[in-house]
């Protein structure tokens, strides 16, 4: 959820031109509930996390930390995705537009 009043399941759509990381509802729909702008974030591996169940986010976690220092945390579906996102993240926030 948006900044982590309970956690949502949602479809993103990481594009370069404009960077932006689109987030939709995964039942469906065309426009996205929301966007997080990534031109000069930070994007980093979330190892421990205060008032969360250790089961429900073990490694898997990362976050993003926009220009406008605003804080989002998001949950991968596994280890090497996690990574896998960090990485795309990383990329788009250097070389998007």
């Amino acid at each position: 959820g948006h900044r982590r009043k309970n956690w949502k399941v949602r479809k993103f759509v990481l594009r370069d031109d404009p960077a932006y990381l689109h987030y939709y509802d995964p039942a469906g729909g065309d426009d996205p509930l929301g966007a997080i702008h990534l031109r000069g974030c930070v994007v980093t591996a979330v190892e421990d996390m205060p008032d969360t169940k250790k089961y429900d986010v073990d490694n898997i976690l990362f976050e993003i930390i926009t220009a406008d220092e605003i804080h989002y945390y998001l949950q991968a579906a596994s280890s090497t995705e996690r990574t896998e996102w960090i990485k795309a993240i990383q990329t788009v926030s250097r070389t998007g537009k």
